[in-house]
């Protein structure tokens, strides 16, 4: 067996843990869990470090379990929460679920002899009764254990709800059917989990019966991880960075980790890296040496990406990366889809022209500012002038002020991109 914890200790993944799992560990092939939140149709990065504890375990010869909270997600877990949210209906929980046993598949094994599985917790809640639930279940814990977990101290200030105070003893319950049925003895999450997954142990305990005859089940959390900062971690300026490449691009997820402080690089190697530590402090080392190379951003962005996407997806994350920084060439800007291209220049100005015009145009400098209403160059002269020094590229190539507009050849049919000088890009696009 592979220490499992000092794995979790030295990449900086392991915050609390309740006394002997180490050990346990050591001495025991096991299975253990993660419970995941069913209520938006993806995963996000945000949710990588449980994942990353999954795939520590199995890979130091556990079982892993992914539990998708189909039930629990119609109530709401009060944790890390300052208002109760909306519950969502069991079809839109049910497509959520499926999207995030796709994204787990990237991560897991789920063959062999420690092949991990998915659960989802509406399959042994939805038969239960309200009655018989309180009967054998709430009577083994008492309302002053529950109110003094921090997630319910926090929210007693703006009002909690019954449904979502219950919401650790449903938690705790999990823990008891996945112990009796599954054999399951560890449950991880993030540090704001610890009060409902100290809940499930202590609820194992209480329903076995006596002290004696206890059985060993163990809690396990990572911290919750922030930027240099202080800031959130796994937000960019469009939000979450989703798993799902509808919600956010292969490209746009490659940027995030390119594009990773300085200050935070290491600590995301560690967390989210599979390479093994000798490979991880090469790599620390190389990066100290010269930070503006990026070597831990690249080779995060590089092995996340291929991961969650695909090899094919990162290779073109690369190739897009490069057109935009100036090293791209023309054969490979006109082989990228029309949303990449999109994706690259999304903040890039745009102009947007009736196709005729262009092509009807007198010559290039009319289409570059007459055309365009001087909002890629002031005046025709400008353009003739820039053009005639070599200073403008249109679809990565250069070109002269004699080219004729009606042999401009467009991107996916529609686009012409347009470089004023060494940095500024615009995109012309036809209507």
């Amino acid at each position: 067996m592979n220490n499992f914890v000092e794995e979790l200790r030295w990449r900086g993944l392991l915050q609390d843990q309740t006394p002997g799992t180490e050990e346990f560990l050591l001495n025991h092939a096991t299975v253990g869990y993660v419970g995941f939140d069913p209520t938006a149709v993806s995963l996000h990065i945000g949710n990588l470090v449980p994942i990353m504890l999954l795939k520590h375990f199995q890979r130091a010869g556990h079982k892993p379990i992914a539990l998708v909270g189909g039930a629990t997600g119609m109530v709401g877990d009060p944790s890390g929460k300052s208002e109760e949210r909306n519950l969502l209906d069991e079809e839109t929980l049910r497509r959520n679920q499926e999207g995030i046993r796709q994204q787990l598949g990237r991560f897991l094994d789920f063959e062999g002899d420690q092949a991990a599985e998915i659960v989802n917790n509406y399959d042994w809640f939805k038969e239960f009764g309200f009655l018989e639930f309180l009967r054998d279940v709430g009577k083994h814990l008492t309302v002053n254990y529950m109110m003094a977990k921090d997630s319910v101290k926090k929210r007693l200030e703006t009002g909690i709800s019954f449904t979502e105070f219950s919401y650790q003893l449903l938690q705790g319950y999990d823990f008891q059917w996945l112990y009796k049925n599954k054999g399951c003895r560890l449950q991880m999450g993030g540090s704001d989990q610890w009060g409902n997954i100290t809940t499930g142990t202590e609820l194992i305990r209480r329903m076995s019966g006596s002290e004696e005859e206890a059985p060993e089940v163990f809690a396990l959390t990572a911290p919750l991880l922030t930027k240099a900062d202080g800031q959130k971690f796994g937000k960019s300026e469009r939000g979450n960075v989703w798993l799902d490449p509808e919600m956010t691009s292969p490209y746009q997820f490659y940027q995030f980790w390119l594009n990773a402080a300085d200050a935070d690089a290491p600590r995301l190697m560690r967390v989210f890296s599979l390479k093994s530590r000798d490979e991880i402090e090469a790599l620390e080392a190389e990066h100290a040496e010269a930070p503006h190379r990026r070597t831990l951003q690249r080779a995060l962005a590089e092995e996340m990406t291929a991961r969650v996407h695909s090899e094919a997806d990162l290779q073109q994350a690369v190739q897009a990366s490069e057109i935009l920084f100036g090293k791209g060439t023309t054969e490979v800007l006109k082989t990228i889809s029309e949303k990449l291209l999109l994706d690259v220049f999304e903040g890039v100005p745009q102009v947007e022209v009736e196709r005729e015009a262009v092509v009807n145009a007198a010559d290039l400098p009319e289409v570059l500012s007459v055309v365009t209403q001087q909002q890629i160059f002031k005046s025709k002269g400008e353009a003739r002038r820039m053009l005639t020094a070599n200073g403008v590229s249109i679809n990565k190539e250069k070109v002269s002020a004699d080219v004729p507009p009606a042999q401009l050849e467009w991107l996916q049919g529609r686009y012409l991109l347009v470089q004023k000088g060494k940095k500024d890009y615009f995109l012309i696009r036809a209507n």
